[in-house]
This record gives C-alpha cells, sequence and structure tokens, in this order.
C-alpha cells in the first residue's frame, strides 16, 4: 500500500515540475514577444527621428537659398519693344528676380532666378528653382521643397499715403517692387513662413 503512494506521490510530482516548466517557456516565450515588439518600436523611432531630423535639415538649407538669393536681390531690368521692366514677376506659385547670389556659385554676373510651384502625382507640392546667368540664356534647375501640402508666396507694399501696408498673392506693379516676399509651406501639421525684405526695392532701374 505505501508503495503504491509513493508510486501516485512520484507521478504527481512529476506532472507538476512538467506543467510549471510549460508556464515558464510560455512566459518566457511572451516576455521575448515583447521585448522584440519593443525593439521593432524603438528602431521606427529611431529612423522616423532620423527622417524627420533630414526633412528639417533640407527645410533650414532650401530656407536658407531663398534667403540669401533675395537678400542679395539687384533690380535689374530689360528693354522689352521700347519698354524698360524689371526681371521681376510674382504671383502665388511663381517667383522671379534677379540677384547676385547663385545656387550653385561660381557664377559670373547676375542671375535671374525662377522659382515655380508643381503639383506631384501624389498632390504634393514642389518648388523647383531655375537659374540663368544674364546675357547668357544658359540656366541650370534643382528642386528646393518636394512633398508639401501647400507652397505659396505673398507680396507685402505700402502706399506713400497708407500708414500700414497689405499682403497680395500677386504683384502686378510694374515700376514699383514690393518691400517684402512671404513664403509659406505647410505640411500636415507643420506651418512654415518666412518673410524676407527686399533692401534694395527702392532702388533706381539700371541694366
Amino acid at each position: 500500500m505505501y508503495g503504491i503512494q509513493a508510486a501516485l506521490c512520484d507521478s504527481a510530482s512529476s506532472g507538476f515540475t512538467l506543467l510549471e516548466l510549460t508556464v515558464s517557456i510560455a512566459l518566457i516565450g511572451v516576455i521575448i514577444l515583447v521585448i522584440a515588439g519593443a525593439l521593432r518600436l524603438g528602431y521606427r523611432s529611431v529612423e522616423s527621428g532620423e527622417k524627420r531630423i533630414e526633412s528639417l535639415e533640407r527645410i533650414r538649407a532650401s530656407l536658407n537659398i531663398v534667403d540669401s538669393q533675395l537678400q542679395s536681390f539687384i533690380p535689374l531690368s530689360y528693354e522689352d519693344e521700347g519698354e524698360t521692366k524689371y526681371y521681376f514677376k510674382g504671383d502665388q506659385g511663381l517667383l522671379q528676380f534677379s540677384t547676385n547670389y547663385s545656387i550653385w556659385g561660381g557664377e559670373k554676373g547676375y542671375v535671374v532666378a525662377t522659382y515655380t510651384v508643381t503639383t506631384a502625382d501624389n498632390n504634393k507640392r514642389i518648388l523647383s528653382a531655375v537659374e540663368t546667368v544674364v546675357g547668357t540664356g544658359s540656366g541650370r534647375e534643382t528642386k528646393l521643397f518636394t512633398n508639401f501640402d501647400t507652397i505659396s508666396f505673398a507680396y507685402f507694399i505700402k502706399d506713400p499715403a497708407e500708414e500700414e501696408g497689405k499682403w497680395a498673392d500677386q504683384w502686378t506693379e510694374e515700376n514699383v517692387l514690393p518691400e517684402k516676399i512671404a513664403i509659406r509651406l505647410t505640411e500636415g501639421e507643420r506651418d512654415f513662413t518666412m518673410i524676407i525684405p527686399l533692401r534694395n526695392h527702392t532702388a533706381e532701374k539700371g541694366n
């Protein structure tokens, strides 16, 4: 009788140990899954952060280019059928002006910079820059901004008879240049607006 009870106890003890082992393996599996998920999430966060930093750096570099070209704005003019006109055009999706700052550098003389907003296949906005050397007709093109929801320009003018100026989406003046130009970029909840004064907007026309 005693032998039978001992055998039953040994059997029960063996079964309990196997159950513990099974539970332990299951818990270890769950822990491994949790750790793997956390590592995967961390990797994605780091990758997303790096992409965001890269995007912000590109925005900063491109805005510096726009700022440098506009700060170096020169009010050059040309003759068109006997009429003197500025190398300046502007609306919400296009900005053209003359400057002595080249994107690529090393250019001799003045250049005409033309910024154009276009729409990509994914309905995102792209800002391209074409730079032409005055008097040569040769030009180069690059993309400054891509994948933005909106990209637009605005122009500030102040009438001498008015105390306050106003912003316009299109520049229609022939013999006057805007005092300031604003570029606005939106991407989701991010909204960038930079206002750049034209230092030589009161200068006389000249070739």
